[in-house]
């Protein structure tokens, strides 16, 4: 007959040591459901800022407005939720900002 403990240690055969009481495997538990959930959230972040700079880089500059509003949504997400932190969801905003700006920008060409 198989324990409680037993089945938990077969389902987490990948840690190098096993919790020894229950409240030590329910937070093991529940530490791997919110890994799970941020990484699904920084995924998600990620790709995000990841369509948008394939947007400016094409000169769709109308889309790209459209999108930089979901990419600062989901920054203030996820530096909500201490996925990363405020600081660096601030200038994640600031250099993505200047890239559309870049974008939009005359070209000025030295004349000589």
């Amino acid at each position: 007959m198989t324990t409680k403990l037993d089945l938990e240690y077969q389902r987490l055969h990948t840690y190098p040591l096993m919790p020894n009481t229950n409240a030590a495997i329910r937070a093991l538990r529940k530490s791997e459901r919110r890994k799970v959930s941020n990484l699904r959230q920084k995924r998600e972040f990620l790709d995000v800022i990841k369509d948008y700079k394939k947007t400016v880089e094409a000169g769709d500059t109308a889309s790209a407005i459209g999108k930089l509003s979901n990419v600062f949504k989901k920054l203030d997400k996820a530096a909500g939720a201490n996925l990363i932190k405020k600081g660096k969801a601030s200038r994640l905003k600031a250099r993505l900002s200047k890239r559309l700006a870049r974008a939009n920008a005359p070209k000025v060409t030295p004349e000589g």
